[in-house]
């Protein structure tokens, strides 16, 4: 039926095609090769694939051999011999001849594996064909595939990069620095942002290239920017005629950088515009449509980034604009003293935290010295820093003891409507006599600076956390009391000086004490070197420090004055105590009569702890007028007047008023609102006389 109705059309006499002819006009051809006599017949087709002439053929495989790049035909012998040996009943391969005029080919061959009883094989057919255009399809769809997973690779590295981008400035290096530009074939990128209804630019292109008057553009300007923020459709500029037509203001300008094509994208935020991008390409012309693809979605992660980036340097502008309002304008002079400091904010990383530093001066010559690190670091933080800080510069300014300022100071905190803590540490130094009471509040210990250059831990015995010993009713704060030599230092700081991922304190201590040593000796200069070296190290933590220098001795004055608090039960503040009177009597020129103060000031304090209730607070002050005289004064929260009277032969108390009597040139009681104060004054000479 199939011949009748073939019969029937006009057909062609060849028709149906002879296989060879078909072998032939589709580049292909045959062989039979005889494995018993090693003969193998190419017929023509399969010559002409080989590029080998029929009369420089033997029909001997090896005589191909010339044909065979070097490693080829090893590697095509190989196969054929593991299919011979392994039993398959076919093979395939695709290898390389060399043509007569020295050009490569690539070829492909498909064989048969006749096998004889037991399986011997003794004869191969099969085909040789030209294989250029389909290893050519093949490597063109391979190239397809790796331009896609290129321009894949570009988005998602970008991104990545992006989500570390903390500021509008990152953002732009990233594009510039991560390859993007490369990748994407672009010369350089020019990017503005939507600034109340003007389109200000924060990255100008490449060097040279920035145009006068672009610096804030309107949208309704004619600019390639404009025109995508008003239509929030991206701009693809195909050739520098395109150009020059669609933005004549601008072309001029440009003209002679070479550009030749340009591609401005939208970036669109939350579904409104935030600003635009603009890439500029030279020696191209046209986008494909995956490169359209990949910039629209590259755009998107740049807008998000963008978002981010914004919000994130408005909160950080607003949080270290009120820090900053929060800290100490300026420093006042304090005479006898040299005062330096400094404060670095956390630019990256972290968001501005609460660390803070205050210098208070105080009657009679002493100067308080504040750090302190309200936990977070958020505008919260800035605004609690900024409360207690003010708070504890008025307790001390009010007169109270070291230990007072920081309970009080403490219970503030405990009060506000906040669940932040503090850790904090208050100096306060008398520079006539040098000695400085030290409160420590959870806060890293000081450092003792000598003039030679070296530093010293001072340990600190401290109490809670501000807020935190409130809570838990701990309100007691040692008092720890040091001396400082003229041309010493006192060093206060904040954990970011010395902290360090990966690393303990102890070892952030010993680089701090090791800066030290090879720093500078002056005072600035060293402040300026602490700050430069966090900085360098890259750290992610606010940092404020305060140095206090000691200057030379100083002349006594009228009202100089030291001041201790000492608990009931506490004979480290007793301790200290004495160790403050000790300093005075040295420090204001009294060491003739050193014995008889230190004991009846100790005969005071005695009194008071064992007598009364509550602690006792002490001061030591000079006092001048037709004569210079060294006061002592312990003040308690009894009522109840100190009765002098006789000791009895066994007596084991009663003596201590006598032993002031007789020790001091005049004492007395005063009575206070909240108890009494009793004192003596013995006269001293007057240094600045001689």
């Amino acid at each position: 039926m199939v011949d009748r109705a073939a019969g029937a059309l006009s057909l062609p006499d060849d028709w149906p095609a002879n296989p060879e002819l078909s072998l032939a006009l589709n580049r292909m051809g045959s062989f039979d090769w005889d494995l018993d006599s090693g003969l193998m017949h190419l017929d023509q087709p399969a010559l002409d694939v080989l590029d080998t002439p029929a009369d420089q053929y033997d029909g001997r495989p090896g005589t191909l051999a010339l044909r065979f790049p070097r490693g080829e035909a090893a590697r095509l012998d190989e196969l054929i011999a593991r299919a011979l040996r392994n039993g398959s009943s076919h093979y395939g391969a695709y290898f390389r001849i060399r043509c007569r005029d020295g050009t490569l080919r690539w070829t492909h061959t498909q064989g048969v594996v006749l096998r004889g009883a037991g399986g011997r094989p003794h004869r191969v057919i099969g085909i040789v064909r030209d294989a250029t255009r389909e290893l050519a399809e093949s490597s063109a769809l391979v190239e397809l595939d790796a331009e896609r997973r290129r321009q894949t690779s570009v988005v998602e590295s970008t991104t990545a990069a992006l989500a570390h981008a903390r500021t509008v400035d990152d953002v732009i290096d990233v594009l510039r620095d991560s390859g993007g530009l490369e990748h994407l074939g672009a010369t350089s990128l020019v990017m503005g942002l939507l600034e109340a209804g003007r389109i200000h630019l924060v990255a100008e292109g490449q060097e040279g290239s920035f145009v006068p008057g672009t610096r804030f553009t309107r949208i309704d300007e004619q600019y390639p920017m404009s025109e995508v923020i008003r239509t929030l459709a991206p701009r693809f500029i195909e050739s520098r005629e395109d150009f020059a037509g669609s933005y004549p203001r601008l072309w001029p300008h440009i003209s002679g950088l070479g550009i030749t094509s340009a591609a401005y994208m939208p970036l669109i935020a939350q579904a409104r515009p935030i600003g635009a991008l603009g890439l500029l390409y030279r020696e191209k012309s046209g986008f494909t449509t995956e490169e359209r693809n990949l910039l629209v979605a590259l755009s998107s992660s740049i807008a998000q980034s963008l978002q981010r980036a914004m919000l994130f340097e408005q909160e950080h502008d607003l949080a270290e604009g009120l820090q900053q309002a929060m800290l100490p304008r300026r420093i006042p002079d304090v005479p006898g003293a040299r005062i330096e400091v400094r404060y670095r904010s956390a630019r990256l990383g972290r968001d501005i935290g609460g660390d803070w530093y205050d210098v208070i001066p105080l009657p009679g010559g002493r100067v308080g010295a504040v750090i302190g690190d309200v936990q977070g670091h958020d505008i919260h933080a800035a605004a609690v820093m900024g409360q207690l800080r003010i708070v504890l510069r008025a307790y001390a300014a009010e007169g109270h003891t070291p230990a007072t300022v920081m309970a009080r100071a403490s219970v503030f905190l405990h009060e506000l409507d906040t669940d932040r803590f503090a850790t904090c540490i208050y100096a306060e130094a008398d520079l006539t006599t040098g000695v400085v009471q030290l409160v420590r509040a959870g806060h890293i210990d000081p450092m003792l600076l000598d003039s030679g250059g070296e530093g010293r831990r001072i340990s600190v015995e401290g109490g809670l956390p501000l807020g935190l010993s409130a809570e838990f009713g701990r309100l007691e704060y040692p008092v720890a009391t040091v001396e400082l030599d003229p041309g010493q230092s006192l060093l206060l700081y904040t954990d970011g000086l010395i902290e360090q991922p990966g690393a303990d304190l102890d070892d952030g201590m010993r680089q701090l004490t090791a800066m030290i040593r090879g720093g500078p000796r002056n005072l600035r200069l060293l402040a300026d070197r602490l700050c430069e070296e966090v900085g360098e190290r890259g750290g992610d933590d606010d940092v404020a420090l305060l140095l206090l220098q000691r200057r030379g001795a100083c002349t006594p004055h009228a009202g100089g004055r030291l001041q201790q608090h000492v608990a009931q039960n506490d004979p480290e503040a007793l301790s200290s105590a004495r160790h403050m009177i000790r300093a005075a009597v040295r420090a204001w020129g009294a060491v003739d009569r050193s014995d008889e103060i230190e004991l009846a000031a100790d005969e005071l304090i005695t009194n008071a702890l064992m007598h009364t209730d509550g602690g006792a607070i002490v001061t030591v002050r000079v006092l001048t007028g037709t004569e210079r005289r060294l006061r002592a004064e312990v003040e308690d929260s009894s009522s109840a007047l100190p009765r002098r009277r006789e000791a009895g032969e066994a007596g084991v108390s009663g003596r201590g008023l006598m032993l002031v009597d007789r020790l001091a040139d005049v004492w007395g009681v005063e009575s206070r609102g909240t108890g009494k104060c009793v004192w003596c004054e013995f006269t001293v000479p007057d240094r600045s006389a001689g």
